[in-house]
């Protein structure tokens, strides 16, 4: 039976589907609806309720506007990850730095490990682990805390931006655009890696230059921890790795991994299974479902002739704009709305690629710019507070040098 009469349909879908589109990409941009508790995932959730309960989405349809390849990805690259946080690999990793580690070069240090992991692990996650890292380290160092914590999480921002599986974004680009991991990594992994060394540069001069050597005291340290279950973790990851190397589909080679992650004696699955964000893979489901419902409503055709008028095939002007939509609705949301336009650009490829930088980079102007930025600042509030200011006199210089040399890159290298 049909929830309302046949004759007001048409009409009333179409201004259900824009009234939920805009509520819920206002609570995605704000973090909650104004009054209430609803979430960002919360709100994806209704949204897609409605658009079923109006007859936008049907059923049948909805599986189409949900991309698997996408939430696998996603849900297997947060077990393995998970994994090796509970089986005491990223313990090990903060005991050896500790012990072989001049505290002058922890700064690079921290940058480097936080780029080059979420380069190929979620760069969510390695926030997760990497914040209560930098406090062990830097407790134990007796260094101030707070530049390497900026430090997690610009260049978990930065370092993610190199391949598909850095951040869920890229995860999406991939997924629609169909590039080719090595060909994503080769053209995003130069911005990556003079992103981090711009990234490096500011911290230093805004808080390290003046520090001298003299007063930074190592503590002592026990031994490095020894445990046997790593090593099958650090091999499965490794496997995983060349898997995506090697043109295996990322999100194939990812569950593959995890599948093999899950034959254990020793570690209890309930464990892993609590390390995973649900709400994250149910804010995309519903996010899917959403975007699946405006395209329906014809807001597609509203995005393109604003892309023709404002001349967004124009690398600068994409980039501009996906930055700006980024920090204004939150970088996966942005990446969702844009990615009907890129199909008709002359050069699809390209466009890809600086939607995913721009949206990726554009994460470092403010805390709220990427979940990762939240995450840091969360975990680490019972011992530092990050203030918005503190973070957005590292972040706005960070975020427009990485922009700029992203947008050169790209432009010369297609």
């Amino acid at each position: 039976m049909a929830l309302f009469p046949a004759h007001t349909l048409p009409e009333l879908q179409t201004v259900a589907a824009y009234t939920v589109f805009l509520a819920s990409y206002l609570v995605f941009a704000i973090g909650k609806f104004p009054g209430m508790k609803i979430d960002r995932p919360g709100a994806a959730i209704i949204g897609a309720a409605l658009l079923f309960a109006f007859r936008v989405v049907h059923p049948a349809e909805a599986l189409r506007f949900i991309d698997f390849s996408t939430l696998v990805l996603l849900f297997s690259m947060m077990l393995i990850v998970g994994n090796l946080h509970l089986v005491g690999f990223f313990e090990w990793i903060a005991e050896l730095v500790i012990q072989r580690l001049h505290p002058r070069h922890l700064l690079p240090t921290v940058i480097l490990t936080s780029g080059v992991l979420s380069a190929f692990f979620v760069n969510d996650i390695i926030c997760l682990v990497m914040v209560p890292f930098v406090l062990t380290v830097t407790r134990r160092m007796r260094v101030p805390a707070l530049p390497y914590l900026l430090a997690v999480a610009t260049a978990s921002n930065i370092g993610s931006v190199a391949t598909i599986t850095g951040n869920p974004q890229n995860m999406l680009i991939g997924s629609f655009s169909h590039i080719g991991y090595r060909d994503f990594l080769f053209h995003l992994g130069p911005v990556a890696a003079v992103g981090l060394l711009i990234d490096w540069a500011v911290l230093h001069w805004l808080y390290l230059r003046a520090l001298g050597a003299d007063v930074l005291v190592v503590e002592a340290v026990p031994a490095p921890l020894k445990m046997p279950q790593m090593w099958k973790t650090v091999l499965v990851m490794a496997l995983v790795v060349v898997g995506f190397f090697a043109g295996v589909p990322p999100a194939m080679i990812s569950a593959l991994g995890a599948a093999l992650l899950l034959i254990e004696r020793t570690l209890e699955p309930r464990k892993l299974y609590d390390q995973i964000d649900w709400g994250l893979l149910v804010f995309f489901i519903g996010l899917f479902l959403i975007v699946g419902g405006a395209e329906n409503a014809g807001l597609t055709n509203h995005l393109l002739d604003f892309a023709t008028h404002w001349n967004l095939q124009h690398a600068a002007s994409f980039t501009v704009v996906t930055a700006a939509l980024s920090n204004l609705l939150s970088n996966v949301p942005a990446v969702m709305l844009l990615k009907s336009l890129i199909p008709g650009f002359a050069d699809p490829h390209t466009a890809w690629l600086i939607l995913a930088m721009a949206s990726t980079l554009s994460g470092n102007l403010t805390i709220t710019g990427s979940v990762a930025n939240i995450i840091v600042v969360e975990r680490a509030r019972p011992e530092v507070t990050i203030g918005f200011r503190e973070y957005f006199r590292v972040g706005l210089p960070v975020t427009l040098a990485t922009l700029f040399f992203g947008w050169a890159w790209l432009s010369w290298v297609r």
